[in-house]
């Protein structure tokens, strides 16, 4: 197998997204090439919790590996308010998110479809329902493990993650004949 340089990798990206425009176009008969749908970013989420309270080092730990996993720093987010119930204050870690634009953003679908997706446990294609009423796509992985930069000998911190590809699809139609044409695995009717 043949590896791409960085240019050689973009040029192959935009001809993609040229012939999916394109396919698009024709499909749903867009009056300008603008009109079709385009990604717009990748949102990763994890949710840290409570679990702060038991092992201090938890938020550091998930930052570490969803940055190795992204290539790009990760934000820290606080609880909006504060919930008795649940023993959290306004404002304490509760989560790390991560958001993907421009080549990082196609690197990490890349790889998310092609790498990441088939080392699923059992895996026979992504559902139909993800694809929510307006076009944007989003998945729940249970093991970050999946993904190849992630350390084998870290299996006892295992963490689930939440994926949000936002496309400008206007419906969920447009949004899965994009994301069919993208490549994105679903299962079959």
């Amino acid at each position: 197998m043949k590896h791409l340089t960085v240019k050689e990798k973009e040029a192959e990206a935009y001809t993609k997204m040229k012939t999916i425009s394109g396919a698009l176009s024709s499909e749903f008969h867009y009056k300008n090439v603008m009109a079709s749908p385009k990604l717009q970013k990748i949102v990763i989420n994890v949710g840290t919790g409570t679990g702060i309270k038991k092992d201090k080092n938890r938020n550091d730990f998930v930052a570490d590996r969803l940055a190795k996993i992204t290539g790009q720093k990760t934000a820290l987010r606080g609880a909006k308010k504060s919930i008795a119930s649940f023993k959290i204050r306004q404002g304490d870690p509760i989560g790390v998110v991560v958001t993907l634009r421009g080549k990082r953003m196609f690197a990490f679908l890349e790889k998310l479809i092609n790498v990441a997706l088939p080392r699923t446990k059992d895996f026979r294609g992504i559902n139909r329902s993800v694809v929510d009423s307006i076009g944007n796509l989003t998945l729940g992985i249970k093991e970050h493990t999946i993904f190849p930069e992630t350390a084998d000998e870290d299996i006892k911190d295992v963490f689930g993650l939440s994926i949000t590809v936002v496309s400008s699809a206007k419906t969920k139609k447009e949004g899965m004949a994009f994301f069919e044409l993208l490549g994105v695995p679903f299962k079959k009717e």
